[in-house]
């Protein structure tokens, strides 16, 4: 076959070429051209992974470091390797270690799983046809130019031209649902005039480039899409166009762009503010040791005289690397371990959603899935919920209820006509027969379900030996509706569509074209000739689209029935025909057959041809069905409502039906006063702005806004929404904007209608970037609504019946409905509170980490001397306070999930990021304070008299240094229990087992001699400290007094807001709440008292050994005295 022919037939003819690709079938090359190049494509491997082996070390380093905290560490790193500082660079490189390889750790098993997906799909077994034969390979070693042959119910492993079909009128069947959430069984056709015996075939084929458009491609209808599967067909041949990444699928393909959560943004605030201290620190410092160093003989005392060099060295510079030594010595104020807690807190914790029994759902077996784990705490933090209408409100689940035709009523199986409209009443039941899509799987040895959108239903009638697959639930119950009146369709068998009349009769009608449906038509048609020649158009879609299209006076006797079935909530479609001359038909012909074939602006060529032939026809009638609503739908509605968010329906019905929806779903009470902008009956452009701009002024000047006792509720439709977001030239977009949102900011609930699915990405967009930056939250099933999940802050997907491209590229995906409820109110309230928590507790505790230290130069001459070991400094982060707060973040309920399912209104406490703001931050901040002050002047008082052994030896600075840590440590894991409501093992375990770890570390660090340390500084410090049974007292008291003001603090404050008793009373052990509003008496009573008694204890143990008079003895002879004396004088009121 002469290729020039095949690429007439392909590129459309005399229109001008794009840049094109020429591709030879089965590689063999057309022996009338020239000379033959082979060209070169890519393979067809996919590739979905960021990293290799090679570069995966460099590449995840370089993004790492991109953080700012990382590379502060880092530069801390190396100014302490360049630098001569008082700490080790092990300080700061072994927890920078530790959180870089935990994140390149998580970062490479995300990718490991990507290049294992990846695997699974290149080396998948394919059929190829080389030398008339057919050969098993892998996918990835398809080349473009290959004869590739596909069974039913497989993927196409490339882009494929079909080329031959096993069905007699060359048609395949396809689903193409993981491209664009379509399950529908789309039709493909073979491309004419191709020879049988492929193996022979010798033809070329000039295609445009690859480009990412999925429906502006070659040869709409001859293309087979990469990841689309074959069905109703056993086995197709095609030849490869497009492979590996230039296929459409791969080419659509994007990563999501990253979301950051309000958390991250309150911790680069406080980051920022912690970092001003710390440079104000190594200020201060730095000026105070030349101040105090200016003095006579400060600078160069008798004992350490300066070397040369040191005199040598310039003043400045000698300033500067101080001052890099100060920010060394207090750098640890800066919580980098907190970075990777946050992450490993967000990875585990999304597991929780996913084990989450309630979500499971036994009907389509499976639970929650979590894609995104960042965002877990944002689900507390929720404002606006935009939500689409029919397959989420709604089950997406039709029943044909009753038809209208020419104004008269048919239902319940009963015919209303006389017989003068039999054949009006008969030429409608036709047009539902055959203007669809819907396919007829005969009856095997199975039985047979409907199909719809991938999810299988059981047909009404089992007695039906039919199953029908279709791609919406409206289709297969239109078809249905007509068997109840005695017109069923049988099928579609080499484009001759064959019906069962009344009389059972079979008519057959050759389908000649299918006007496809598209949400901007809102409309599809099919052109079909009857055994006698004729030629009719029938055509079903919204009144809004069909209405324009038909005899004015046909529409007033149909018109109050749709406004009636939509006002009781039922979806309606009006049905209209055209009878074409053949002279019409022969145009009509011409022009649809050159559009579909158009390389350049195919779909504004069709859509013209569409809206040409679709003028001018005659309204039959309209259809009323019924989409039941969700399981707890309106419960859930009300949750959310009860939870302080505001409620949108983002819709593409009719207004009447939404509204209906509303009502049902509780969005919209009886009560509520509707306040409604549409422009459904203006003409004028120009009047229609100007009503606009006066309704929005007149809304906004209501008086009642304050009431408390009235609802509003708004409603818009995409019309107005369009002059709103598209004002005429002269008008203002802003102002319109502006008097928008104020006016949906005072109504409980908004709902907009006929919703293109960009105006549901703009309305998402518009509220999200309003005043205060509100957090958003947009759910849907369809591939309709994918564009406002992607635009929202958080995007839920629920696993419907229209595909699964919304679960795919939602954040989190539900079964139904009803687990909204739940996700939100329990599992988004519990991660917010437990990640703030997170969050102030790590700067509180680094802080009493460094104030300390920070005080201790002004005691020790600014010498940068550290006050902590170098042990001590490291692990501090990494081991003896870690795994409390990661255990307390990923279990603590601080209320129980059932007491937050029941009061909606808990939610409204952690609102607007509550325990992250700046009042919360500055209460941690001066409690951090006061306990740093307590620890390092508590243990100074101790040291007024350093003389604390029994032998007259005195304790040094590393002792000194020993008690503030021990302090520190045991302080702030016992405030953390303290705020601990919710108990488990794990939590006993990691709280407990951390101050065990953190006492046998001492004692093993500093009982042994390390070959590997020049000098062992804690060597049985913490031995000798623990001997003194003052250091003991200290230590308890200290404690104690550092914890006792938060302690009376809330136990002293009375409980306030009208849920805090409910609360309280529900629970065995009350939780504190976010306002403190909940007493915690048992657990703050159990661990005072435990304080209490190790005090007591103490303090008697004392005393007994200075009445005694053996604190000077040695140890055994001590011990000896103590127990002879109490012994014999166990009577005394003093010794007990």
């Amino acid at each position: 076959i002469d290729y020039t022919n095949i690429r007439q037939l392909l590129c459309g003819g005399d229109e001008e070429r794009v840049d094109s690709r020429t591709i030879y079938v089965g590689h063999r090359p057309c022996p009338d051209t020239e000379a033959f190049i082979p060209s070169k494509f890519c393979d067809n491997r996919i590739v979905s992974s960021k990293y290799t082996v090679w570069n995966f070390l460099p590449k995840n380093l370089f993004e790492q470091f991109r953080r700012i905290a990382n590379f502060y560490f880092l530069i801390i790193f190396l100014v302490q390797v360049i630098v001569d500082t008082p700490t080790s660079p092990v300080t700061s490189g072994l927890p920078l270690f530790f959180v870089i390889t935990v994140t390149a750790i998580k970062q490479g098993y995300e990718d490991w799983l990507r290049h294992k997906a990846d695997k699974e799909v290149n080396k998948y077994p394919v059929t190829v046809l080389e030398d008339g034969r057919s050969v098993k390979k892998e996918s990835e070693k398809i080349k473009v130019g290959d004869v590739v042959e596909v069974v039913e119910d497989e993927t196409f492993p490339c882009d494929l031209i079909l080329l031959q079909s096993s069905r007699e009128d060359g048609t395949c069947f396809v689903t193409t649902a993981s491209l664009d959430g379509e399950s529908n069984h789309k039709t493909h056709y073979t491309v004419p005039d191709i020879e049988k015996d492929l193996q022979t075939l010798t033809s070329a084929i000039e295609c445009e480039q690859p480009q990412p458009d999925l429906y502006k491609s070659l040869g709409p209808e001859n293309l087979l899409l990469k990841g689309a599967t074959l069905k109703n067909t056993k086995k197709i041949y095609g030849v490869s166009v497009y492979t590996g990444m230039e296929t459409k699928m791969a080419l659509n393909y994007q990563g999501k762009s990253q979301k950051r959560s309000a958390v991250e943004k309150s911790i680069n605030a406080f980051l920022l503010v912690y970092l001003s201290i710390l440079i104000s620190k190594a200020v201060v410092c730095t000026t105070l040791k030349y101040v105090w160093q200016s003095k006579e003989g400060q600078d160069e005392p008798w004992y350490n005289q300066k070397t040369q060099k040191e005199k040598d060295t310039n003043m400045y510079l000698k300033m500067f690397t101080d001052f890099l030594s100060f920010m060394v010595l207090f750098n640890f104020i800066i919580p980098v371990s907190m970075y990777v807690t946050v992450e490993m807190q967000k990875f585990l914790g999304s597991f929780f959603i996913t084990w989450d029994k309630d979500f499971f759902d036994p009907e389509i077996q499976e639970g929650a899935l979590v894609n995104t784990s960042d965002l877990n705490e944002e689900l507390g933090q929720v404002e606006y919920v935009f939500t689409d209408k029919t397959g989420t409100l709604t089950q997406n689940n039709m029943e044909f209820i009753e038809c209208c035709i020419d104004g008269f009523h048919m239902y319940h199986f009963v015919c209303l006509f006389i017989s003068i409209y039999q054949e009006k009443e008969e030429l409608f039941l036709r047009a539902l027969c055959l203007c669809h899509t819907v396919q007829v799987k005969e009856a095997g040895s199975e039985v047979l379900v409907d199909q719809v959108d991938g999810i299988d239903g059981l047909l009404s009638q089992p007695e039906e030996e039919r199953g029908f697959i279709a791609s919406s639930p409206d289709e297969i119950a239109l078809v249905k509706g007509a068997m109840k009146y005695g017109f069923t369709f049988l099928g579609l068998e080499s484009k001759s569509m064959k019906i069962k009349n009344r009389q059972n009769d079979i008519e057959e009608y050759k389908l000649l074209h299918v006007l496809n449906f598209d949400p901007v038509r809102r409309r599809m048609s099919v052109i079909v000739q009857t055994k006698s020649g004729e030629t009719l158009l029938f055509c079903k879609g919204a009144d809004s689209s069909i209405f324009p299209r038909v005899r004015p006076e046909e529409v007033d006797r149909i018109r109050m029935h749709v406004e009636r079935n939509a006002t009781e909530g039922y979806r309606t479609l009006c049905v209209a025909y055209k009878q074409l001359s053949a002279e019409e038909y022969a145009m009509a012909d011409t022009g649809l057959r050159e559009a579909r074939l158009a390389l350049q602006d195919r779909e504004e060529k069709l859509m013209a041809m569409y809206n040409q032939v679709e003028m001018g026809m005659s309204l039959i009638g309209a259809t009323a069905v019924e989409d039941r609503l969700q399981e707890e739908a309106a419960e859930t509605m009300e949750a959310l409502q009860g939870a302080g968010m505001k409620v949108w329906v983002l819709t593409g019905d009719k207004m009447e039906t939404a509204k209906s929806t509303c009502y049902a779903c509780r969005l919209f009470q009886r009560g509520t006063e509707l306040l409604e902008l549409t422009v459904r009956t203006l003409e004028d452009e120009n009047c229609v702005v100007y009503l606009m701009t006066s309704n929005l002024v007149s809304f906004l000047s209501y008086r009642s806004w304050s009431t408390a006792n009235q609802d509003y509720g708004f409603i818009i439709d995409g019309a107005t929404l369009s002059l709103l977001m598209n004002p005429p030239h002269d008008a203002d977009a802003s102002q319109y904007k502006s008097l928008f949102l104020q006016i949906c900011q005072n109504c409980t609930a908004v709902l907009c209608c006929r919703m293109a699915p960009l105006q549901k990405a703009q309305i998402v967009k518009m509220v999200k970037n309003s005043q205060g930056s509100p957090i958003t939250l947009s759910i849907g099933d369809g591939a309709n609504d994918v564009s406002m999940i992607l635009e929202a802050h958080v995007g839920i997907g629920i696993k419907g019946k229209e595909g699964r491209q919304a679960v795919r590229n939602s954040d989190y995906a539900i079964p139904k409905l009803k687990h909204l409820k739940k996700l939100l109110l329990a599992h988004g309230h519990l991660y917010y509170v437990r990640i703030a928590h997170l969050v102030q507790y790590f700067f509180y505790k680094n802080l009493c980490f460094i104030l300390p230290q920070f005080l201790y130069q002004f005691f020790c001459g600014y010498s940068q001397q550290p006050l902590y070991d170098a042990a001590y400094l490291t692990m501090y982060n990494i081991c003896f306070t870690s795994m409390p707060i990661l255990a307390y973040s990923l279990l603590e309920q601080h209320i129980s999930i059932e007491i937050l399912l029941h009061n909606a209104a808990l939610y409204r406490e952690i609102a607007n990021n509550a325990m992250l703001r700046w009042r919360p931050f500055l209460y941690w901040t001066v409690l951090g304070i006061f306990q740093g002050l307590m620890f390092f002047f508590g243990v100074r008082f101790l040291f007024s008299n350093p003389a604390l052994q029994d032998n007259g030896q005195v304790f040094g600075n590393w002792s000194y240094g020993t008690i503030v840590f021990t302090v520190l440590v045991f302080t702030v894991t016992l405030k953390l229990a303290l705020d601990t409501r919710h108990w488990t093992w794990i939590n006993h375990f990691v709280i407990w087992g951390s101050l065990a770890f953190y006492v046998f570390f001492s004692f093993f660090w500093g009982g042994i001699i390390w070959p590997f340390l020049k000098q062992q500084r804690l060597y049985f410090v913490f031995a000798n400290v623990l001997s003194s049974v003052s250091a003991w007292l200290v230590i308890i008291i200290l404690i104690l007094l550092s914890l006792l003001p938060e302690i009376l603090l809330v136990v002293l404050r009375k409980p306030r807001g009208h849920h805090s008793q409910q609360v309280y009373c529900s629970l065995p052990f009350p939780p504190l709440s976010l306002n403190s509003s909940f007493l915690p008496y048992p657990s703050y009573f159990l661990i005072f008292s435990l304080i209490y008694l190790l005090f007591c204890s103490s303090f008697i143990l004392h005393h007994v050994l200075t009445r005694c008079n053996v604190t000077q003895s040695q140890p055994i002879t001590r011990y000896l005295k103590l127990y002879s004396y109490v012994k014999q004088d166990f009577g005394q009121a003093e010794c007990l």
